[in-house]
């Protein structure tokens, strides 16, 4: 089966339709998948629903469908750099599910394996237990929190072979994994295609049965997210 397509719009092509739950990989301005994010804005659907450690930035990563008004809510851990998302959640116009940063994780991790979900003590006696069923265990309280099973996994990786086994660049790896598995179809964009056998068994972080297709999104632009320099010293 050929997994390799042409664009980030044609990988999404039938895919894509209002409503959606989408998992996202990325950590702030790393490892977020841009091409395929743009194509999303580029195609128009709304009412969508994502499942990513931050909301990027503004005008960057999710921020940019922020900005097009087609996220209806957010299920994030991180959202302190984004002033247009601060503004719609005030606003009240996103819908925004708080969840720590483990906990999302291991959401992701959970709807991959199949797990509906499963009890942890983070947030205990906090507003994120707030609705949640509780079960004492070892005369301890947990939460039991609920596996995220997408419609949709992006996720940007370093290289992929033809048959979809993905290999992720140092900290780029973050939420890529866990977001890959939890989606029905999942499209990961890479900077680079290298041919099937050629990657080391050892070093695949995602085998090909999570990927459904391909894109290669490179080249890109090294975005940074704060720049910080040190003072020119005179002389």
């Amino acid at each position: 089966m050929n997994k390799i397509y042409p664009s980030a719009q044609a990988a999404l092509d039938g895919v894509l339709k209002d409503g959606l739950l989408i998992a996202a990989g990325g950590f702030g301005l790393s490892g977020i998948p841009e091409r395929l994010l743009d194509a999303i804005r580029d195609s128009g659907v709304k009412d969508l629903t994502f499942a990513s450690n931050n909301a990027g930035i503004d005008n960057e990563g999710i921020g940019k469908l922020l900005r097009t008004r087609q996220v209806r809510k957010m299920i994030s851990s991180y959202v302190g750099e984004n002033k247009e998302f601060e503004r719609q959640y005030l606003a009240g116009e996103l819908e925004v599910e708080f969840c720590p940063q483990g906990t999302l994780a291991e959401r992701m991790r959970a709807g991959g394996a199949g797990i509906p979900g499963f009890y942890t003590k983070t947030g205990v006696g906090t507003q994120v237990a707030e609705g949640k069923e509780t079960k004492v265990f070892r005369g301890e309280e947990y939460l039991l929190e609920e596996g995220i099973f997408a419609d949709l996994a992006i996720v940007k990786a370093w290289k992929a072979d033809e048959t979809g086994n993905v290999v992720f660049r140092k900290t780029a790896r973050n939420f890529n994994v866990p977001a890959a598995t939890c989606g029905k179809i999942c499209v990961v964009e890479v900077e680079e295609i290298v041919p099937t056998g050629s990657l080391d068994p050892d070093a695949i972080h995602l085998p090909g049965v999570f990927v459904q297709r391909i894109v290669l999104g490179a080249p890109y632009d090294k975005k940074i997210e704060f720049v910080t320099t040190r003072a020119r010293e005179a002389v």
